[in-house]
């Protein structure tokens, strides 16, 4: 059975959590770990969810932010209805079908 798994980026919540509130706060720690980042970038990783990141972020993220991959990225996952196959039929919605209109022509 196909799943849909979904994300949610927890940056800003736990930066708040630990009391910073700016980029300015966090760039000073993201320098020192050896990522060099310019602030529209740490702006867009903050107020953002990032589609692609290279791990020492997230690792360096989880260091600064004394926390773990998970806390920083809240996944979930359900289970997605089952596609029809090629060729089967699917099942026939009564309540939906109107009846047709009939058309009576003359006879001749």
């Amino acid at each position: 059975m196909p799943r849909q798994i979904t994300y949610r980026w927890r940056l800003r919540e736990l930066m708040a959590a630990r009391g910073m509130f700016t980029v300015a706060e966090l760039m000073p720690h993201l320098t020192e770990r050896g990522i060099t980042l310019s602030s529209s970038q740490v702006h867009r990783l903050v107020s953002g969810t990032p589609e692609r990141l290279s791990l020492p972020v997230p690792a360096t993220l989880c260091d600064i932010l004394d926390c773990t991959p998970a806390d920083l990225i809240a996944t979930s996952a359900q289970n997605l209805p089952a596609r029809r196959a090629a060729g089967e039929e699917a099942p026939v919605n009564l309540a939906a079908r109107r009846p047709t209109r009939v058309r009576l022509t003359p006879e001749g």
